[in-house]
């Protein structure tokens, strides 16, 4: 037991010396958490809370224009400010930057007219249909000239999608709405009474939002569920600077030869080392996850919501450590340089969390890399987590991602250990 503790004591001396290590552990997932959920949070506000400014420039001043405009304020996500242009103008550019706007919107001169002769030729051909009308050769066909909408360039193809779809869903209640009116005076000779129409329009269908999981939660994730634990993992495994680099050491100073020679095991060594880099690993989900439940609420951001199984919190967290342990152990000892094992750990680590969907999510990636994301460690680390943050399951409901994170430290410690055994230095 006192050689356990003096190895034990060894690493941890050797590990506070390492002041860049520590805080590349530490410091960094923490500003990562931090910047990351601010951002994508502020993007999402952008996008689904705070209104778009839109220059309109309205050539129309008809009732249907007029309705467009009146249900297009009903949405609540755009913010009209009229101008004076014309569809071909040049300098579209230089009124949005004038107002700060991304987008602008061109209504043609007879649009009204257009809508109600398009909505009058729709009814007169259902009314044709339904053999009420019969005189369809009076019908005609009316083209209705397009809206021209202009976009900044900046802005994204996400956001631009979602804007034309808010117009499109407007455009079409006018024209519904017009249609409505030309069959009600068709069949019934005078206009549609307000009450009649209040009452069609009222009683829509809603949608309710709902989100699937294992405990029948129905609470929806916010951005603390899904960024605290990514970057945890993110940052035990850049453990590979500190670890990786402490073991191309030893092997450089000749520890590890004259641990051979010394009255001790060799395991005892090597177990030491596992375990205090598994403190620092838990130590990071302590500190990390301390501040996603109490810090994030009094900056703004959404509060962490730990879940309710304690034990298999514990659990997938400790394999998680001893997952990154395991691979920051393997590349210090097949590194030759200290150079080697910072540069190589760094980047592979960064390209594992790419393919594993910490930097991009796992279902924007393209078909071919679906393979390639499942022999990441990463990304079992990270449906494990889900599975219990996201998905409110227990244990039992995460072993299909458990089972071949236990398989990937198993094989990475055979890994390291043949490394050791063919350099002679066990």
């Amino acid at each position: 037991m006192y050689k356990f503790t003096a190895s034990i004591t060894k690493e941890l001396r050797l590990l506070l010396r390492d002041k860049v290590g520590l805080m590349i552990m530490f410091a960094m997932p923490v500003l990562l958490v931090l910047l990351i959920t601010s951002i994508q949070i502020s993007a999402f506000e952008l996008v689904n809370n705070s209104k778009v400014k839109v220059l309109l420039c309205n050539k129309d001043k008809g009732k249907g224009s007029q309705e467009f405009l009146s249900y297009l304020n009903e949405v609540g996500r755009f913010d009209l400010i009229n101008v004076d242009m014309t569809e071909d103008d040049r300098h579209v550019g230089d009124y949005m930057n004038d107002h700060d706007a991304f987008v602008a919107l061109y209504i043609p001169e007879g649009f009204s007219d257009q809508i109600t002769k398009k909505a009058e030729f729709t009814a007169g051909k259902a009314l044709v249909e339904f053999g009420i009308n019969e005189s369809p050769d009076t019908l005609k066909m009316v083209k209705v000239d397009s809206l021209t909408i202009y976009f900044h360039p900046v802005l994204q193809q996400s956001l631009r999608r979602s804007i034309q779809g808010a117009l499109k869903s407007v455009i079409q209640l006018v024209e519904n709405k017009s249609m409505l009116d030309a069959l009600y005076f068709s069949i019934n000779g005078k206009p549609m009474p307000a009450t009649f129409e209040k009452e069609l329009f009222a009683n829509q269908i809603g949608i309710e939002e709902k989100t699937t999981s294992h405990n029948g939660s129905r609470t929806i994730p916010n951005a603390a569920q899904h960024n605290v634990p990514a970057w945890t993992i993110f940052a035990m495994f850049f453990m590979v600077i500190s670890l990786g680099g402490n073991v191309v050491k030893e092997k450089l100073s000749g520890s590890f030869v004259r641990l051979k020679i010394m009255p001790t095991n060799f395991i005892i060594g090597l177990l030491s080392k596992q375990l205090l880099y598994l403190m620092v690993a838990m130590s990071q989900v302590v500190v990390i996850f301390s501040m996603g439940v109490w810090l994030f609420p009094h900056i703004g951001l959404p509060a962490l919501n730990i879940p309710h199984d304690w034990l298999a919190l514990i659990v997938v967290s400790f394999i998680c450590g001893l997952s990154a342990i395991s691979y920051a152990l393997c590349i210090g000892v097949y590194s030759k340089t200290q150079e080697q094992a910072n540069g190589f750990g760094a980047i592979s680590v960064v390209i594992l969390a790419t393919i594993g969907g910490i930097l991009v999510p796992s279902f924007a990636m393209p078909k071919a890399f679906q393979f390639y994301m499942n022999l990441s460690p990463l990304h079992w680390c990270l449906e494990a987590y889900y599975g219990l943050f996201l998905e409110g399951g227990k244990l039992a409901d995460i072993m299909n991602s458990v089972v071949p994170l236990l398989g990937s430290i198993v094989v990475l410690q055979l890994i390291a250990i043949i490394g050791l055994k063919k350099k002679n230095l066990i």
